[in-house]
């Protein structure tokens, strides 16, 4: 059962344009890549019998545009994210714990190129709070560290020196206002 303060209940929808979804990772042992998809959908439902998440994600509104022939290999090649045979990255959780101390824990199954893997995110949880209009706010901010291969994102080339052009290791990170419905 999840433990929140105050008490959160009711259903809450991704507040797109204050929300942000991205990944990270090394490139070429020099720098880090970032990127974020801005086509992003995200319901938490809050009751008695604890706090389900479930979200999805648009391969294909990834950040990337330019050059063009580096989109269409990160976005529709199987080497990465094979969006024309899985357009969605999806995540399904319920086991969320959102902590009096404001520690939020969450627990699912994150879903990418047909793949499903057992996934924990750990971040900040900021309880409730209304706006000058009545409408009610609440705020999610996670991350993990994944290796990509795990999910069949197994591109590499190597370095004339020695060394990987991409990382395996990828921070995902979460930075979601919700809007309670209804």
């Amino acid at each position: 059962m999840s433990v929140i303060a105050p008490p959160m209940t009711g259903t809450f929808v991704a507040d797109a344009p204050h929300s942000t979804l991205r990944f990270s990772v090394t490139h070429m042992n020099v720098s880090t890549f970032s990127a974020v998809f801005d086509d992003v959908d995200l319901r938490v439902d809050a009751d008695h019998r604890g706090i389900r998440l479930a979200g999805a994600l648009r391969v294909e509104s990834v950040s990337i545009k330019s050059p063009p022939e580096f989109r269409e290999h990160v976005v529709y090649s199987p080497d990465f994210f094979d969006a024309g045979n899985h357009p969605e990255i999806t995540f399904r959780s319920d086991d969320v714990d959102f902590r009096e101390d404001g520690t939020a824990t969450v627990r699912g199954e994150l879903t990418i190129k047909g793949v499903t893997r057992p996934f924990t995110a750990e971040g900040t949880y900021q309880p409730p709070v209304e706006d000058p209009l009545g409408g009610v706010h609440t705020g999610v901010e996670c991350s993990a560290t994944v290796d990509r291969r795990d999910w069949g994102l197994n591109w590499q080339a190597p370095l004339p020196r020695g060394g990987d052009m991409l990382g395996y290791d990828v921070l995902l990170s979460a930075e979601v206002a919700l809007v309670k419905q209804g």
